[in-house]
Parts: C-alpha cells; sequence; structure tokens
C-alpha cells in the first residue's frame, strides 16, 4: 500500500511498510526494444575486464581451474545479485536512490554511495578510452610507430631505454604515458589530454538523449566487439604457437583451490563482470515494462559475459602462444650465437654447441641437461620457455598495449589489425561508460526532480566536470592515479553496497516478500533457492570476501607499479603519505553515504518523536472565544474573501479564462512542490 511522504519518513529502518509495485504518477521512457535493452546491459557488462584482466586471472591461477571456480561463484553469488538488482529496479522503476528510499528512506545512501563509485570509475575509466582513441590514431602509420625502436640522432644506436626493455614497452611509457619514475606531480601530458577530451565528447554525445540515445548506439557498440573477436580468434588460430598458448590456459591446477586469494580474485571478477553494486544495472532495468521476465535477463546477461570472458581469453591466448612462440626462437637463436662466440674464445668446449632448428620443447631438454655439469647461467645463457614468456607482460594494461600490440607487429597488414583491436577497445569501453554515466544521471533525475526540466543540461555539466577532474590522470604521473583509482576507489566500497543492498531486500523488506512481489510481478515466483542465496550465502560470502581484502590491505602495504626510465624496467614502489592518505579518503568518501543517510533519519525520527511527545504532555485550558470578545461575525467568510480554511487566498492566474493549458513543465514543478511540501 502506498504511504504519504509524511510516513515515509517516519517508518523504522527495521522494516519496508511499502511494496514494491508502487503506482506510477509520471510517465518513464522505455527501451525502443528488447535488443535495445539486452544490448546495453551486456555492453555494460562486458567491458574491458573481460579482455584483459580475466585472461590474465585465468594464467596466474591455475587455467581450467579457475575457469571452473569462476563459473561456481557466478552461479552462486553472481547470478542472483544480479536477479536481485534486476528485479528491483523494474519493480520499483527508480535509479539506485529511488529503489533504496522506497524500501525504507534510512538506506537510501546506498543509491548515493553507489553514484560516488560510479563517479570515481568513469573518472578513470574515461582514461583508458583516451589511450585506445590514441594508440587506434597511431595505427593509420605503416610501419606502427611502435614496431621498431627509435634511433639517437647519429641515427645508428638505438635510444639506450628501448634497447634495454622493447619496442612496444618503450611507445607505452615513453611515447604514449611519457611517464615520471615516482607518481609526485608532474606536468601536463598534452596529446593524451586531446584524446581524453575526445573521449568525453564520445561519451556525452552518446548520452546527450538519456536512453533513446544510448540505445541506439548499443546496437554497434555492443555488437561490433564480438566481431572483431571472431576475427582475432580465426586469425590467432591459424599462427604458429596458437596451440601452446591455449593448451596452458585450459592446462588445469587444482593446487590453487586451496590459497585464499585466489577465491578473493575469483569472487571480486564476478563481482565487477557484471557490474553490481554500480547502480547501471537498476538503472537500466528501470525503463523496462514490469512484466518484462527479468530472471531470464538474469541468467542470459550472465551466461553471455562469461561466455564473452572465454572468447577474449582464447583469442588473448592463441595470439600470445604465437608471440611467445616467436620470442622463444628468437631466444634461442640469440642464445646460439653466444655459444658459438663462447666456443671461438676458447670459454666452452665445441661438442656443446645445440643442434640447429631444435624445437622450443627440445631445447629445454638440451639446456637442462647441459646446465646441470656447465652452469650456464654464469655465461648469460638462460632456458627459452614458452611459458616464461607467457607470464611476462600479461597484467592489466600491459596486455593490451604492450603484449598485444607487439604481437601484432609480427602479424601481416599489421595496422590493419591493429586498427581492428583498438577500435574494439574503443566500443567496449564506451559501452561500459554509458552504463556508468547511466547509473550517476537516472538516479540523480529520479530523486531531484527540478533536474528533469534540465536534463540534456545536466548531462553536459556531469561530463565537463568529469573532464577537468579527469585531467589528474593525464599529467606524465597519471598511470599511476588510474592504478590507484583502480585498485582501492571502487572495490571495497563495491563490496559495501552490495551487502546492503543483499541486507535491504532479504532482511529489511523481507526475503519472502520479495518473492512474492516478483511472483505478481512476472505471474510465478522464481526459484526458491533465491530466498536462502540472498538470506545467508551471499551475504556471508560477501562479508569474507570484504574481510579477505581488508586483511590483505593490512597485511600488505599499499605499493604501485612504476617505471624506472634509467633502469628501463617496472619496479614496485611504495606509496607516499599524500597518496596514502588520498586513496584512504576515496575508500571513505565511497562509502560514507549510507551512515550518514541513516543518521539523518534516525535524528529526523528522534526529534519527531520529542516533539509529539512534548505536544502531547501540554494541557489544554478553554479560554474566551472570538465571539465573546468581539461579538459574531455576520459576513460570512466568502463575502470578505477568504477561503474554506480560514487562510487569505492566494493571487492565481486563470488558465482558463486566459485560454492557455497546462504543460508537462508546470506539472513537473506541481509534481517538484509536492515532494518538497
Amino acid at each position: 500500500m502506498e504511504k504519504s511522504l509524511n510516513d515515509l519518513e517516519g517508518s523504522t529502518a527495521g522494516e519496508s511498510q511499502l511494496g514494491l509495485l508502487p503506482a506510477e504518477s509520471v510517465a518513464r521512457p522505455t527501451w525502443g526494444s528488447k535488443v535495445q535493452y539486452i544490448l546495453a546491459q551486456v555492453g555494460f557488462s562486458v567491458g574491458l575486464g573481460n579482455v584483459w584482466r580475466f585472461p590474465y586471472l585465468c594464467h596466474q591461477n591455475g587455467g581450467g581451474s579457475f575457469l571452473l571456480l569462476y563459473f561456481l561463484l557466478l552461479l552462486i553469488i553472481g547470478i542472483p545479485l544480479f536477479f536481485l538488482e534486476l528485479a528491483a529496479g523494474q519493480s520499483i522503476r527508480q535509479g539506485s536512490i529511488g529503489v533504496w528510499k522506497h524500501i525504507s528512506p534510512r538506506l537510501a545512501g546506498i543509491g548515493f554511495a553507489s553514484c560516488v563509485v560510479c563517479g570515481f570509475v568513469a573518472l578513470y575509466y574515461n582514461v583508458i578510452i583516451g589511450w585506445s582513441l590514441f594508440y587506434l590514431f597511431n595505427s593509420f602509420h605503416y610501419p606502427l610507430p611502435w614496431e621498431n625502436c627509435p634511433t639517437l640522432p647519429n641515427m645508428t644506436q638505438e635510444v639506450t631505454e628501448c634497447a634495454k626493455s622493447s619496442n612496444t614497452t618503450y611507445f607505452w611509457y615513453r611515447s604514449a604515458l611519457n611517464v615520471t619514475n615516482t607518481i609526485e606531480s608532474s606536468e601536463m601530458n598534452w596529446p593524451m589530454t586531446g584524446c581524453l577530451c575526445l573521449a568525453w565528447f564520445l561519451v556525452c554525445g552518446g548520452m546527450i538523449k538519456g536512453i533513446k540515445s544510448s540505445g541506439k548506439v548499443m546496437y554497434f557498440s555492443s555488437v561490433f566487439p564480438y566481431v572483431v573477436l571472431f576475427c582475432f580468434l580465426i586469425r590467432g588460430l591459424l599462427l604458429e604457437g596458437a596451440a601452446d598458448g591455449i593448451r596452458i590456459m585450459f592446462t588445469p591446477k587444482l593446487e590453487i583451490w586451496g590459497n585464499i586469494q585466489v577465491w578473493r580474485q575469483a569472487a571480486t571478477q564476478v563481482f565487477f563482470a557484471l557490474g553490481l553494486g554500480f547502480g547501471s544495472v537498476i538503472a537500466y532495468s528501470s525503463y523496462n515494462d514490469r512484466q518484462n521476465n527479468c530472471h531470464f535477463d538474469a541468467i542470459l546477461v550472465s551466461f553471455i559475459n562469461f561466455m564473452t570472458s572465454i572468447l577474449a581469453t582464447l583469442v588473448v591466448f592463441a595470439v600470445l602462444g604465437f608471440r611467445a612462440n616467436d620470442l622463444t626462437r628468437h631466444c634461442i637463436d640469440t642464445n646460439r650465437e653466444k655459444i658459438l662466440y663462447l666456443i671461438s674464445n676458447g670459454s666452452l668446449y665445441e661438442n656443446i654447441v645445440p643442434m640447429k632448428n631444435l624445437t622450443n620443447s627440445e631445447y629445454s631438454q638440451w639446456y637442462e641437461i647441459t646446465n646441470n655439469t656447465l652452469n650456464l647461467q654464469q655465461y648469460g645463457i638462460s632456458d627459452c620457455r614458452v611459458e616464461d614468456v607467457m607470464n611476462e607482460g600479461v597484467e592489466g594494461t600491459g596486455l593490451a598495449f604492450i603484449a598485444f600490440t607487439e604481437a601484432m607487429t609480427r602479424f601481416p597488414a599489421s595496422p590493419f589489425w591493429s586498427i581492428l583491436f583498438f577500435l574494439m577497445l574503443l566500443n567496449l569501453g564506451l559501452s561500459t561508460m554509458f552504463g556508468n554515466m547511466q547509473g550517476i544521471i537516472t538516479p540523480l533525475l529520479d530523486n531531484f526532480p527540478y533536474l528533469r526540466k534540465k536534463k540534456t543540461i545536466f548531462t553536459v555539466i556531469c561530463c565537463i566536470t568529469g573532464l577537468l577532474i579527469g585531467l589528474i590522470f593525464v599529467q606524465r604521473s597519471g598511470s599511476y592515479f588510474v592504478s590507484m583509482f583502480d585498485d582501492y576507489s571502487a572495490t571495497l566500497p563495491l563490496i559495501i553496497v552490495v551487502i546492503f543492498e543483499n541486507i535491504a531486500v532479504a532482511w529489511v523488506y523481507g526475503a519472502e516478500r520479495f518473492m512474492d512481489d516478483i511472483g505478481g510481478m512476472l505471474g510465478h515466483r522464481p526459484w526458491r533457492i533465491y530466498k536462502y542465496i540472498w538470506q545467508y550465502i551471499s551475504i556471508l560470502g560477501m562479508i569474507g570476501l570484504l574481510l579477505a581484502s581488508l586483511i590483505r590491505m593490512c597485511i600488505e602495504y599499499p605499493r604501485y607499479q612504476a617505471w624506472n626510465q634509467e633502469q628501463a624496467k617496472k619496479e614496485m614502489l611504495e606509496y607516499p603519505p599524500w597518496a596514502l592518505g588520498m586513496l584512504t579518503s576515496l575508500i571513505i568518501v565511497a562509502a560514507l553515504p549510507i551512515p550518514i543517510v541513516f543518521l539523518k533519519h534516525i535524528i529526523q525520527d528522534w526529534i519527531l518523536k520529542w516533539k509529539t511527545k512534548t505536544y502531547g504532555d501540554c494541557d489544554y485550558t478553554q479560554g474566551n472565544t472570538v465571539d465573546d470578545m468581539i461579538g459574531p461575525i455576520v459576513e460570512s467568510p466568502a463575502d470578505l474573501g477568504y477561503v474554506g480554511n480560514g487562510y487569505l487566498p492566494v493571487e492565481m492566474e486563470d488558465f482558463a479564462e486566459r485560454g492557455k493549458l497546462t504543460t508537462e513543465e508546470d506539472l513537473d514543478d506541481a509534481e517538484e512542490d509536492t515532494a518538497n511540501g
């Protein structure tokens, strides 16, 4: 049953008096089609993490064993919580703030926390889109600018930093980022600043008309990456060494199941892959009809997300397998030249020279036998293994901007494949950014009615604000801030947000009532197992994930990966005190709206009860009436120009007499006055 705003404000936090199916008083836009909606949800959940983070975690944590663990956690935590957000948004038809305020006003802080986290993520995520634009523009050169090391002014010797590392590594750290050695403040990187401006222009253009424009954009931005992935898969499988990469991907290492950190990484990946806690899932589903089968949508989108991760991992490992084989062959040839040189100066005997055209595995066998007797490492001769090369430069941005670009330089028609790859990254990033922005804009428009009349201006202001704050990420030290925001501004706050979402539905509102409401919305009750998952399994799992993350932060002092220009290699540095304070502030600011809004309503309820009690204790004594003092009133209130409630009339324009009709803007004003009243 609907309650008035005053009744709502006075409700207790422990129990919601509202149903999840409120009567709609304001018309709400809807998706142009079901396909648009599914593409939007898929586009938001399938992002850059599917292309570089999931393959890295899969390889680092046991290949096929990690896939099985990820799929298990997806079933018992990911899909139920994804279904919870879809059902809540679709039934209440509000953004994240309105959904939790509807369940209990004291829980509205959950929605505000989601908006803050979305804002933090959007700030640095658009920088990655800017990086993709920079590489896309440079892909139109032949040969690719990162294909060879630049030379010194004498035109004979390569730049020292590039010679010590690699051509793609040098281009990434020096040409693209022009990175500093530490996180300390530095000057701006102007080419990257221009790319960031263009990235925000693209996001603003896709969001300017709300879901009507972003929904149409999704037809391209969500489908195009799959076309590119399939092209790369076919091309990658035809490359020499692709089978080695895929073999490494699926090689099981069951012992990793005993490592609590692997469970933490798998659960975190499930968490981010589906976009839980951002509010974007709720915002997108709020534009659906209430009769839409959101249970089917939850299973479909989750399955597409998982299969996309598998597809992207196949592509990545096929390409990296080719790259690893190529580098391994180069390593073997280099070592053979070293051995021949050592033999020529008498340091080694001639009978140890490895045969020509040895396979990678044959060379490793030869090296193991020979090294046991001669200790080849003292001569600078190393083993050359595909597995060792596969481990280099696979994590995070290194996968896309170092390892993958190096592999593409070995493709025929490399600029064509480079353009395709970075167009794919651009589209993956944009579709996720549309979801992030929807998670910010939709809740604020729903919660503050006066913003609806200025929707376009508000969207532009949000994008301009994001651009101005995002300038911190396009300094020469900006990539270190990207890592900081990625590691600390989202992980813990999002876990906290989803824990409170789960508690709000399962215990404050009631899991059984929630199941009944979904049944009334869909025409049938969902599987009963969801009730027990929401009440116990998912909450306990997320609390365990939160504790594991906090313990890891307490045990390991926060560090960041820096690039040492002199030594031309990566190194781990501790955050300086000011940066440590900044990352701590990010976590606190993101989670702070939850307790602030809760305490605000606690104090308001206490004041209201105190006033009620005070007025109840007052004694009433009848005094002289108006008639006793001045006599009876002969004239009626109407004759004197008064209205029936005893107040002076308000001068109002008569729209009917003036021939004017009430406009939508007038209705919005009236609604705003009612809400503020």
